[in-house]
This record gives structure tokens, C-alpha cells and sequence, in this order.
């Protein structure tokens, strides 16, 4: 089923397999994605691909500076024929959600999502609204335009298990994207038109599977170390929260079932580390100043961290 779904995405979204399988490792353990690119490398085609592909609900928020927090979570509106505030539904109550340039809106719109990404509800007028069991975020963001931006502040980024870069496609896989274009193929594979692979039913069988895959003690140790190591990096004025490390023990283990294991290997903690992390930490005066990556610093801590044997 894992791989007749990266198929089925591949199929619209060319040309970009690993990124595709991060987002999967994301939906599998239960997190959210935040995809930062450019303009028109596919970060929506992606979204409503996945959506289409897992049969689930699709919701869509254009975030603008004017973007109300209600606009997110709904409203109460009054109904004149029972004389009571009805509940109108936001885009929140949608499974798959897509935060169009999340960095557009106001702080206060990009915190009505904290309540739905952290604890799976909605607060509205006082009233607890549950959101659906298999609830997904997909947000996006420009890095390179700032006019009439605000950035993210750290406590929401902490909510997103991974954020990715989508980068160019390669020169095949762009020709590909434009043979198709040219051949009107792109409408017979857009995410209109695709089919399922599985249901709702299937993700959250597969995210208690994720849970259950083995997490070794010695193997539990390494990711505590490299959580550790980040809080003693002096290039890293904050280290690693304890949030993210529970995030990078979930996600080892939806990278491992992915792989087709049901155990957690060291390869695989590597593989989601830097993307888990690097937005999570902030460097430090100095390391800003020599224009520091913070993704070759977190790579650098990963292999400082001793691999276990057993």
C-alpha cells in the first residue's frame, strides 16, 4: 500500500521522491509538515496529491495579512429560525489542511492553529470542538520575500515535526513535467483526477503500526545523546526541546516502517534528524554572524552522538 501511495504522488509530483517519502514519514507518525520553497516548485500540487491519493478531506486557508483567526476555526452564526448561534465549520475541520503562506497572516491568526496541531481541537466562543481523528497539516511559506511577512515564532515552528525544503526539479524531471504539459497528460494525472490507494481507516492502521515499531534501548540512548548534544553546542543558543525529542523518536519509527522494518536502525534516525531539528534550534550570536547552516551544524552533532552495536 506505502508504495502504490509514492506512486500515485510520484505520478504528479516528478521528480522529488524524497521528499515525498518525509512527508509521508510525517503523516504516518502523527505530526505536520512545513514545506519552505520558492514559488512554483509544487508545494500545493503536492498537498492536494497526498489528499487525493489517501482519500481525506482537502482543506485550503489563503493566509493574507487581513486573515481572521475565525476564517481558521469557524464562527457561531445566529440562525433566526431557532433563535440560537449555529456552529459554522472553519477550513480547520478539513483531514489534510493546507496553510497557504502560513507567514503572511498575523501572529495572532498563526496561533489559532497551535490549539488544532497540538491537541486535536478547536476552541471557539468557549465551546471545545474535537477535529477529525486523522487531522494533517500542510504549511507553506516564501523565504524569500519578507515585505509585509511575519516570521513564525519559535513555538509554532516547534508544532511542525519536519520542514522541508522542496528545491528544483532535475533537468529530466523538469522535461518531463513539460512533455506531459505539452501532451495535455498533466490533466489525466493532476490531483483532480487521481485515484485513491487507501482510506482513512488505512492511515490511522498504519500510524498505530508506526507506534508499535521497536525502539531499542541502546538505539533510545543515540537519539538522547543527540538531543543532548544540541543543548551543548555552543554554536546553538537553544538547544533542543524535549518535544523534540519524543518527534524524533516517532518519526524514526515511521521512516523504519516505511523502509519495511519494524524496528528503528541508527541509518534511519540519521535520515529524518536534520529535517526534525534544524528549525527547532536557534544559533547563536556569533554562529549567525559567520553565517552559519544550521542543517551542517545539526549534521555535525548527529555524528558526534556514539552509534550503538546492539
Amino acid at each position: 500500500m506505502i508504495q502504490k501511495l509514492r506512486d500515485r504522488i510520484n505520478r504528479v509530483f516528478v521528480g522529488k521522491e524524497e521528499v515525498v517519502d518525509h512527508v509521508l514519514t510525517c503523516l504516518l507518525a502523527g505530526g505536520h509538515v512545513l514545506l519552505e520553497d520558492v514559488p512554483g516548485v509544487g508545494k500545493t500540487t503536492l498537498a492536494k496529491t497526498l489528499a487525493a491519493a489517501i482519500n481525506c478531506s482537502f482543506g485550503r486557508i489563503q493566509f493574507t495579512p487581513d486573515t481572521l483567526p475565525s476564517d481558521v476555526t469557524g464562527l457561531y452564526v445566529y440562525n433566526q429560525k431557532t433563535s440560537e448561534f449555529d456552529y459554522r465549520q472553519g477550513p480547520v475541520m478539513s483531514q489534510v489542511l493546507l496553510a497557504d503562506e502560513i507567514n503572511r497572516t498575523s501572529p495572532k491568526t498563526q496561533a489559532s492553529l497551535l490549539e488544532a496541531m497540538a491537541e486535536g481541537q478547536v476552541t471557539v466562543d468557549g465551546t471545545r470542538h474535537p477535529l477529525p481523528e486523522l487531522f494533517f497539516v500542510i504549511a507553506t511559506q516564501n523565504p524569500i520575500e519578507y515585505l509585509g511577512t511575519y516570521p513564525l515564532p519559535e513555538a509554532q515552528l516547534d508544532r511542525f515535526m519536519m520542514r522541508l525544503k522542496v528545491g528544483y526539479p532535475s533537468p529530466e524531471a523538469e522535461l518531463l513535467m513539460a512533455r506531459n504539459f505539452l501532451s495535455r497528460e498533466d490533466n489525466a494525472s493532476s490531483a483532480n483526477g487521481i485515484e485513491g490507494v487507501c482510506d482513512t481507516a488505512d492511515v490511522l492502521r498504519m500510524r498505530r503500526e508506526v507506534a508499535d515499531v521497536h525502539v531499542s534501548e541502546g538505539v533510545l540512548g543515540y537519539i538522547g545523546e543527540i538531543i543532548d548534544l544540541t543543548r551543548q553546542e555552543k554554536q546553538f543558543a537553544l538547544g533542543a526541546s524535549p518535544r523534540a525529542l519524543l518527534a524524533l523518536v516517532r518519526a524514526s519509527q515511521a521512516r523504519a516502517y516505511l523502509h519495511g522494518n519494524d524496528f528503528i536502525r541508527p541509518d534511519d534516525v540519521r535520515d529524518v534528524s536534520v529535517n526534525v531539528l534544524h528549525h527547532r534550534l536557534i544559533l547563536s550570536e556569533e554562529a549567525r554572524m559567520a553565517a552559519a547552516d544550521a542543517d551542517s551544524l545539526v549534521s555535525a552533532t548527529v555524528r558526534k552522538a556514539r552509534i550503538p552495536r546492539e
